[in-house]
Order: structure tokens, then sequence, then C-alpha cells
């Protein structure tokens, strides 16, 4: 009986996947202990998405610790070989960039009983960016953690563009720390130890009957594992990011893409004004200014989440930047709601946040209150100048990601906390 045919008492589990999706064209039922590959033994889940389920595996010919990604059956296949092609086309893959990115150490596909999926298998990670500030209470990063993130999230955009790609996605979720090599030097029973053994329930239906006999449908599922940090407690030495998902890259040159796929708060705004344009690596700079202020910052520079609706995101963003180009401006059909005819904002200026003000209370406000330092005026000055830059309204002005490298705030501050990471790493 395919699993589409029944019901399950908990269609949702808080930290787990939709049970209903393991049917054909879904989810593979990946279980503890699977060998995939003759080689990947199954250790722990790391988590999942719409179209994957993520495990951390044990790859018993190197003894060493892997990152394997299970595509549903249905899953596009286009991200194995994006970075198939981005490892094959770096000539020196053990360069400072190349290390930002997730490449590509096996790639095969198992057939199970809903299909065929696609496996990835990469390095793991230790969490998200986005999971790290989540499990602080400050949600800050110590300040040089931060230039020195921003630093490398920069130097892996600029790679990827290098290659024809833009990454169409980039949010603080699909910037992950890596784990330390030194997870290798632990047999899986210490592993099980220090992290915590898989805790597995059972998927019962809505009949109470198990589904041992369901196939396609595991007898469990697993809680993922937390391997991460609080963000504050990151040190130089662990500040090692890893750019991921490429699920939505694209090369510009090859195939228009309209539809951005970035959270609305750090959208381009040509993707709502100009939606018959192609997207362009333009379109990842905006993202990346974006992040950048929220890797320094304890809260993100454009104040929505995913109910905001997208004029309530543009308004703010006209307080930041000033007014729309013209012709965007006349289509904004609410722009009355927030601003007279010649742009000026009707709120009380209490509620108009402006850069100066978002860096004095989003970025420095709550650095004292959790002992970390304070981004000082010269410092914020060159942080304006290079955000200002990266987040003008057209995409013909805004910086290359090359670019973005060379400004002052980069030189002078992220890049140099940036290479005392790399002697902490040694």
């Amino acid at each position: 009986m395919p699993a589409s045919a029944f019901e399950y008492r908990d269609q949702f589990l808080e930290d787990g996947e939709a049970l209903q999706h393991y049917q054909p064209g879904g989810y593979h039922p990946v279980q503890i202990d699977d060998h995939l590959h003759t080689r990947y033994r199954i250790i722990h889940k790391l988590g999942h998405g719409t179209y994957s389920t993520a495990w951390l595996a044990l790859d018993e010919q190197t003894s060493t610790y892997v990152a394997i990604k299970v595509g549903t059956a249905d899953a596009d296949k286009r991200e194995a070989d994006i970075l198939s092609q981005i490892s094959a086309a770096i000539a020196t893959p053990t360069s400072e960039a190349a290390s930002t990115l997730p490449l590509v150490l096996d790639r095969f596909t198992i057939d199970g009983p809903n299909g065929a999926h696609p496996c990835l298998v990469t390095v793991p990670a230790r969490c998200s960016l986005r999971d790290a500030k989540e499990a602080c209470d400050w949600r800050v990063f110590q300040l040089d953690v931060a230039r020195s993130l921003a630093a490398q999230l920069a130097m892996a955009v600029s790679l990827i563009h290098s290659q024809g790609f833009a990454h169409g996605d980039l949010h603080l979720g699909n910037c992950m720390l890596q784990l330390p090599r030194s997870l290798d030097n632990l047999s899986v029973e210490e592993l099980y130890a220090r992290f915590g053994a898989p805790e597995l329930e059972p998927v019962v239906r809505s009949d109470g009957k198990s589904t041992f006999s369901v196939p396609g449908v595991p007898p469990y599922v697993v809680h993922p594992v937390w391997l991460g940090i609080p963000s504050d407690k990151v040190t130089l030495s662990e500040a090692k990011l890893l750019l991921t998902d490429f699920g939505v890259a694209f090369r510009p040159s090859e195939k228009s893409r309209f539809q951005s796929y970035t959270p609305l708060a750090l959208r381009p705004p040509e993707a709502f004004f100009e939606p018959a344009t192609p997207l362009s690596f333009a379109s990842d700079i905006w993202s990346l200014g974006c992040v950048i202020f929220e890797l320094l910052g304890h809260r993100s520079l454009i104040d929505g989440n995913f109910l905001a609706p997208q004029d309530d995101i543009t308004a703010q963003q006209v307080h930041l930047q000033g007014r729309l180009p013209p012709e965007w401006w006349d289509k904004w059909e609410l722009r009355a709601k927030w601003f007279d005819g010649s742009g000026k904002p009707l709120s009380n200026e209490r509620d108009v946040w402006s850069w100066d003000r978002r860096v004095d209370e989003w970025v420095n406000g709550l650095r004292p209150l959790c002992g970390t330092d304070l981004v000082k005026d010269d410092e914020k000055a060159a942080l304006l100048e290079l955000l200002r830059r990266m987040l003008v309204w057209r995409p013909a002005g805004r910086p290359s990601a090359d670019e973005v490298l060379e400004t002052a705030w980069m030189k002078k501050w992220a890049l140099p906390a940036y290479a005392e990471c790399r002697r902490a790493w040694e």
C-alpha cells in the first residue's frame, strides 16, 4: 500500500520531515546503520529539506565522516551537476576560496521503493549560521568572527561567479559552519557519547498499526542531531564557513532566471519591479549585502519574515536607499501608504530607521551586554559605504563580488579577520 493511501497520527514532527512525503517520487526511507553505495554507513540524521534528507555517515573506506544528501526521487539533479562543474573548473581545489564550497566527494544513485534517489556526498557541516544565532540569547557573533565570516562568504560568491554561476538563494540558513576535522578521531560510540545517540520515533498509522509492512515508509523517523554551537561561543579557530544549497543556482549566460527564491527580506528589488527582466550576478550582490549586515548585527537589515508583505519590505528599503527609480516608483501602487508624492516618509521620524540608526542599535546595541567589541566610527563609515553600494536600486550600479573584496571595509577589517582565522586553523 503506498504511503499516500493512509494517514499518520503525527503528520508533522516538530523537527522532522512531512511523513506523507514517503511515497513514490518522495523521500527514501533511510535508516540508521544502512550502508549506501556499499561504503557509507549511516550514523545520524543531520536534517531535511523539501527535496532531500541529510545524513551523517562514516565512510568506511577512508574512516572519515561525511554528509550525504539523499534527494527525493523527483528531485532536480542540477545541484550535484553544478557542484561537480564548479569542482572540476577550479584549478586548485585546495585554494582558500574553494574551501568555502561543499566540493563533491562522491555522487551516486540509490534505487528504493519510492524511486531512484540522487545522492551527494560532501564534508559535514556543524550547523547553519542562522541556527547558531538562534541558539544564542543575544543572536550575535564575536566581531572578528562576524568579519571573517563576511569575508569568506564574499570569497565564496566571487568564486562561483567566476565560474559563471549565480547562487540565487543567499541567506544565513544556507551558510554553514564546518565541523572540525578532529571529528574523524572519534569512534561512532564516542560521537554518540558527545552528541547523543539517534532518537528513533516509531511511525504509526492512524489505525494504530506499524508501518513495517508498508513499502517506502520507514518504521521510524530520526530526530536530527545538534552538532552546533551558539553564535557568541564561536571562536576564530571555529569560524570556517561553507556556502551550501546550490539547488537554484544558474548560469545567467545560458539560462534566463526570472523568479527569485531568496527570502523576501533579502530579495533584490528587480525581482519585484522587473519580473520580465532576467536575474543576474548583481541579484546575488544585493542579497550578499543584506547577509553581511545580519552577520554583524543581532537582526536582519530589513525587518521582515516569511509573512511580511512585499510592500512593507519595499517601504523599509526606500527608507534606507531613498526614492525608487521613476518607473518603479510609478508602478508601486501602495506607495501612498508610506510616502507623499515627493517621496517624503509619512511615518513619524522615530519609526523611520536610517542606516546609522540600524547600525547603532542592531549591530552595536546588544554588544556591550554580551561582552563583544563594538563597530567603531571609522569602521562604521566604511561598512555603510560598502552596503549602500551593494544595495543600489539598479543592478547595473552594484559592484561585482571581486569589487566587494577590494573595498575599504573588506581590506581593513574583514579580510584581516579572515587571515587571523586562517592562522588559528593551522
